[in-house]
């Protein structure tokens, strides 16, 4: 028991995923929430569709307490008065059997839960896109802090040297200046970074509900893929599952299907009806009148054909053909930022992977330029400023390194988004770039 004690009591965990973020973001986002509620909302209209075409039935009773007074003109009747109350309850029920703009209404909740699974599906996607470009935010943060903690670091060791070359006279106090002033700007960028990495990490907590603490890397050598498939063929792809297209679809043929429900208000209704009522009075409102109850049944058929309504249902039905024409303007729409989006990301990627190639041989070269630099200040060829601007080149080439990578790994869930094909399986494959590295 000592030795599982000793042992728990450093704890060690592997750093966080990409895969891992994701999970935790399926579980606490409250964007991909909201889609969820609004979803489950819409399955409703399914229902209230149905009870279109079902039957209604109500009951009603009410009770009354009568007082009157009556006197008769040019009768020898005396007057009276009375008190007396009245009971009356009924059911009635009324069962559609034409209605045709009820049948079209069912029709039309089927396309607006339609659109909710696709915008619910579009929630899905879209979280992958955020929580990936969340994800590789943090690391691009993280990794400037560290690159910029590493030049801070070459650069004071510049800086005293340069300090001790002036103090025995091989060098001007412009070197000491210089070195300075290359260290008190990267103090600056480094307090910069520190709060861009804090407002990183933040917009991360804003998806998963949890403040990230290690994320894992991505590998040092990893290796970009060429693109094989054209961008017509990803164009082709994008028009056949981008989730805006389809969404904007639904609403045209709601929108077609609004045209026919207007057009149907002009047509007649037929229902069956049946009522029974039960009334009792123990009195009158004439004096020599007794009580009375009354028990009634009815069942038939209502028959009612709209004639004139003021002409609302011929301005319904140019609305309805208006609001078709701008559904159909915004599946255009729809349609051409797709292809934009499409046509951007796939650009995007394929910069990328030939900037991660070429920014692999300027690292090369920049270490070597760094390497002679210093080699011709050891004797005398170059001076304090070359130097500190080659560990300045380095420093930019590992960092711009970093970014094309993680904007390679970015830009191909980018790419699968706009072209509505993006899903977890996606994410997996990013996982494999990753260092899962423990944490103590």
């Amino acid at each position: 028991m000592v030795a599982h004690a000793a042992d728990d009591a450093v704890i060690q965990s592997k750093s966080e995923s990409l895969l891992d973020i994701y999970q935790q973001a399926l579980a606490h986002d409250p964007t991909l929430a909201s889609a969820l509620s609004a979803n489950q909302a819409a399955q409703e209209i399914i229902e209230q569709g149905k009870a279109l075409y079902r039957p209604t039935v109500n009951f009603n009773a009410d009770a009354n307490a009568v007082q009157s007074d009556i006197r008769y003109i040019n009768s020898s009747r005396a007057p009276g008065k009375s008190n007396y109350e009245n009971y009356k309850y009924g059911i009635d029920a009324r069962q559609p059997i034409y209605r045709k703009q009820n049948l079209i209404q069912i029709a039309q909740a089927t396309t607006q839960v339609s659109q909710a699974d696709k915008q619910l599906h579009l929630s899905q996607q879209t979280l992958i896109l955020r929580t990936t470009q969340a994800y590789f935010d943090v690391l691009i943060a993280q990794d400037k802090i560290d690159l910029i903690e590493a030049q801070k670091t070459a650069i004071s060791s510049q800086l005293e040297q340069a300090k001790a070359n002036f103090e025995v006279g091989t060098v001007t106090i412009t070197d000491v200046n210089e070195a300075q002033a290359r260290y008190d700007l990267t103090v600056a960028q480094e307090i910069a970074a520190v709060n861009e990495y804090q407002i990183a990490k933040h917009a991360l907590q804003a998806m998963t509900g949890q403040f990230p603490s290690k994320l894992a890397t991505v590998k040092a050598d990893i290796k970009t893929n060429n693109l094989v498939q054209s961008m017509d063929s990803w164009l082709e792809v994008a028009a056949q599952n981008n989730l805006n297209i389809q969404i904007q679809q639904d609403t045209a043929k709601f929108s077609e299907q609004e045209i026919e429900r207007s057009k149907a208000e002009h047509l007649p209704t037929l229902d069956a009806v049946a009522s029974y009522t039960d009334s009792y009075a123990n009195g009158s409102a004439s004096a020599f009148s007794t009580g009375n109850e009354l028990k009634t049944g009815v069942i038939g058929l209502q028959l009612q054909i709209p004639l004139y309504q003021g002409g609302a249902t011929s301005s319904r039905v140019r609305q309805a053909a208006l609001n078709k024409q701008k559904a159909q303007d915004d599946v255009e729409i729809a349609r051409r930022q797709t292809e934009l989006d499409t046509q951007r990301a796939y650009l995007n990627l394929s910069t990328t992977i030939a900037q991660v190639k070429a920014l692999d041989q300027a690292l090369v070269s920049s270490q070597s330029q760094l390497d002679s630099t210093k080699l011709g200040y050891e004797v005398g060829v170059r001076t304090s400023v070359d130097v500190l601007n080659a560990q300045q080149q380095l420093f930019s080439a590992k960092r711009d390194l970093l970014q094309a990578r993680y904007n390679y790994l970015v830009n191909i869930i980018r790419l699968k988004a706009a072209s509505g094909v993006v899903a977890e399986a996606d994410l997996l494959d990013i996982n494999q770039q990753l260092v899962l590295s423990n944490v103590r």
